[in-house]
């Protein structure tokens, strides 16, 4: 699978301030509170940090250093872990929906916001330790963990270390060191920023953390003004914090060990709990369930449309409503068996003449290879199409992907199948079918192989009824 790269801005630290009889909110100047009637999406877009009245913040003092934190509400607990570029003030939209009826947790990782600065200790492990210990002081044994970032890798760590502490994985637009295709993320040239750091590099950044974090917050999100000016100020004043671009950099700079210890975590086997992996479909994308399927076994697949890494400030509200739905049980998608095919194998699955999300036509074969397109979920099937077969302009209810296996393949968009505004596409080319779209497609004098995935319940509907096939007809 190709890494998709508006991926992982990683984060340098920064916080949420302490607050005054439990009214939790960062310490911008002159920030007003934002009002209780705020709904998650406001608050997101207005770049507001209030947390609810719920709330009260406390520092912690655990493995050699303090951690700030912030807890309200009660009910099963919740641990939201947040990343490089934002503080555990990202979270205020998704604690004001869960406080209703979760303990929520949202500390400020290791030398990053209102935790206490620190030199060392920034390893993903040592840091799931950290919040471990945070977790043991607030006398919070079994929970649900939510990563973003950085965030992501210290959750995956907490999970594996703490595999019977975890109910629930959520795992959020940013690669695992030592999981999966890390090795190709790392040669990727859009994250040069995980090799930046050391002295000269902070002396370099110092008073420039605006300019430093501008371009994570531009490059990594679908529309750069999707990150409001609200919340660039009040991140850039909390990393110019004494110490905590240095926190932010010795993040990255822990990721050969942190390598080390998941590869580690992975070889007393894989993850049992379910896995939540969403990613945004101008970032991570699909690639965040990649990643995990290589580590844990019961992984959920869940893509934002229009958002880049960002996802809690460019789409809260179904970054919120997924989340929410997860926690609560209620899978967003089935999950993905694991699944590997050779081409022999391929050829020995049973083939039918049509199905849902097929064209129907006579001669047109079809293979599922992967979930059921009538039920909800994600899906792969292989289609076969003979020489000279035109199948004309249709839409179909679900976004889809497809890619070219084998022979030449010509594909349209529009309510008319025009053969001009075709594109030829041989082995190898990949195009989208986006949901309620109208395209066509047709072969030539040769035959062609297709793979098209998309998220079921999927169906045909053909632009002009009289060129649907006669087995559709009422």
């Amino acid at each position: 699978m190709s890494i998709r790269v508006l991926l992982v801005a990683g984060l340098i630290g920064a916080g949420v301030s302490a607050c005054a009889a439990g009214d939790v909110h960062a310490q911008t100047p002159a920030k007003a509170p934002a009002p209780a009637t705020l709904t998650a999406q406001s608050q997101a877009q207005q770049g507001s940090f209030t947390f609810p009245s719920a709330f009260q913040s406390k520092d912690i003092q655990v493995n050699h250093t303090s951690i700030h934190v912030r807890v309200g509400g009660s009910g099963p607990a919740v641990v939201l872990i947040h990343g490089y570029g934002d503080t555990g003030d990202m979270w205020a939209p998704l604690a004001s929906e869960l406080v209703r009826d979760h303990t929520v947790i949202v500390p400020d990782l290791r030398g990053m916001g209102l935790s206490a600065l620190a030199s060392d200790g920034f390893t993903k492990k040592n840091q799931a330790e950290d919040v471990a210990l945070v977790l043991d002081a607030l006398h919070v044994r079994n929970l649900d963990v939510v990563g973003h970032d950085i965030g992501n890798m210290v959750a995956f760590a907490f999970a594996a270390a703490h595999r019977d502490r975890t109910t629930r994985l959520v795992m959020m637009d940013a690669p695992v060191p030592g999981i999966g295709p890390w090795d190709e993320i790392l040669k990727l040239p859009i994250l040069w920023h995980f090799r930046f750091g050391g002295p000269d590099m902070e002396r370099l950044v110092a008073g420039r953390e605006r300019v430093y974090l501008d371009r994570f917050w531009n490059e990594f999100a679908a529309d750069r003004a999707s990150f409001p000016e609200a919340s660039r100020r009040h991140y850039a004043e909390l990393y110019a914090r004494p110490g905590r671009m240095h926190a932010g950099f010795m993040q990255f700079a822990a990721f050969d060990q942190d390598a080390l210890d998941n590869r580690a975590f992975l070889a007393r086997g894989r993850l049992q709990m379910p896995v939540l992996a969403i990613g945004g479909d101008h970032s991570f994308g699909a690639t965040m369930a990649h990643v995990m399927r290589f580590a844990a076994d019961d992984v959920h697949e869940l893509v934002i449309p229009n958002s880049g890494h960002w996802l809690m400030e460019e789409q809260p509200k179904p970054t919120i409503a997924a989340i929410r739905a997860f926690l609560q049980g209620s899978l967003p998608v089935a999950a993905v068996p694991q699944t590997r095919l050779t081409p022999a194998e391929v050829d020995a699955i049973p083939r039918r003449g049509g199905g849902a999300g097929t064209s129907g036509l006579n001669g047109v074969q079809t293979t599922v290879l992967s979930g059921d397109p009538n039920a909800a979920g994600p899906y792969t099937f292989e289609i076969r199409v003979p020489a000279n077969t035109r199948i004309a302009a249709h839409t179909h209810r679900d976004n889809r992907t497809a890619i070219v296996v084998s022979g030449e393949w010509h594909l349209g968009y529009g309510e008319v199948a025009n053969e001009a505004a075709a594109k030829t596409l041989v082995p190898g080319s990949f195009y989208t079918e986006p949901a309620g779209v109208a395209h066509f497609a047709f072969t030539t004098n040769t035959p062609a192989v297709v793979y098209i995935s998309g998220q079921g319940p999927t169906d045909t509907r053909y632009s002009n009824p009289i060129d649907e096939p006669a087995a559709q007809r009422p």
